[in-house]
């Protein structure tokens, strides 16, 4: 086994890259590449004065391993790709938090990729992991196109939907029961006596976002006089979830939804400032508001937010173990779905 290292020394306007191989070690110390080999990967094996040897060589020469290269040579390496919507939500960040403990912990790395919402962009990180031969790739698709996905899984890199429920016989998943949690969210709000309500978030081709206003949609079924109505936003994010809010401000009382679910708590988040830009607006008094996640801002806002929680670490310590299941044990795909719990505060119950 031959490991390779590119040494960087800094040298007036240029750098300058020196090489630094196992032969190079091999060579200062007086032993055979074979013997740098087994200290740097079996020490146990080799005399203790040759280790101290060897390592002395090493440090000298400045010779930092390839472990890249090594694990490329095996066919695969100890790196494991994620994609996610957009890590400036909260949510997906706790949820990579929680795939990288346990990726770690496995004496893996994780390499985390932001879709920012964009099917190119998705792709372009699918080429990129691809072509660094990642372990695995756990994904929360932009859309419901997941055909590239399911070329990657044919040619043999374990693939898992984290924050998306797929069909077993297709992929393996990790998700929450977004149907469930909207139903949750509508169903608190028609308790509180509110009867005109909206639904604030999309693109409505996210999956997550037609799931929570499916359940939206079935508890105001549900409820006699009540209605609901689906003011679409182009992002799930604060500046967008802000310009619904201002919308729904300038509308007349008459007009104006007694109660607000937000697809996610950066829309609600947004929305609670638009609502309350100009003192006009009482929250939770003229407007009740409910989001989802129950990210940690939502407890700090200036009017505590009413919430859907989801598993965040959890769903992303499960996405890892599935991914080393199919990689490692040849597992069949899996689906786990978790429930979400509704956390009451002060935007709908003050």
């Amino acid at each position: 086994m031959v490991e390779e290292i590119a040494a960087g020394v800094g040298a007036t306007d240029q750098e300058v890259v020196v090489t630094v191989s196992v032969r190079d070690v091999a060579a200062a110390a007086g032993v055979s590449v074979g013997t740098v080999s087994n200290v740097l990967n079996r020490p146990d094996i080799v005399a203790p004065a040759t280790v101290e040897r060897v390592q002395a060589a090493i440090d000298s020469l400045g010779f930092i391993r390839n472990d890249a290269a090594r694990q490329l040579r095996a066919g695969k390496s100890r790196t494991i790709g994620m994609v996610v919507l957009n890590v400036g939500n909260p949510f997906f960040t706790d949820v990579a938090r929680g795939a990288e403990v346990r990726a770690s912990a496995a004496g893996m790395s994780l390499l985390l990729g932001n879709s920012d919402e964009k099917y190119d962009r998705e792709l372009a990180y699918f080429d990129l992991f691809e072509e660094q031969r990642v372990h695995g790739l756990l994904v929360t698709p932009v859309g419901d196109d997941l055909s590239r996905l399911e070329r990657i899984s044919n040619n043999g890199t374990p693939v898992v939907l984290v924050d998306r429920e797929a069909d077993p016989s297709a992929f393996s998943s990790v998700s929450v029961d977004d149907v469930s949690g909207g139903f949750l969210a509508t169903r608190h709000l028609l308790d509180t006596g509110r009867r005109r309500l909206a639904f604030v978030g999309g693109p409505a081709s996210m999956r997550q976002v037609a799931d929570r206003l499916a359940g939206a949609r079935r508890a105001v079924s549900e409820e006699s006089g009540a209605t609901l109505e689906h003011i679409p936003t182009d992002s799930m994010t604060v500046e967008h979830g802000r310009a619904a809010g201002e919308w729904i401000r300038l509308r007349s009382r008459s007009d104006r939804p007694e109660a607000v679910f937000a697809g996610n708590d950066l829309v609600a988040l947004g929305v609670l400032q638009g609502l309350m830009m100009h003192n006009d607006v009482r929250v939770p008094e003229d407007v009740a508001l409910i989001g989802y996640d129950d990210i940690d801002f939502a407890s700090a806002a200036v009017v505590p937010l009413s919430s859907i929680r989801q598993p965040r670490m959890l769903i992303g310590h499960t996405g890892v173990d599935l991914l080393l299941r199919l990689a490692d044990e040849g597992a069949d795909h899996e689906r786990v779905v978790f429930q979400p719990e509704l956390v009451v505060r002060s935007s709908t119950a003050g």
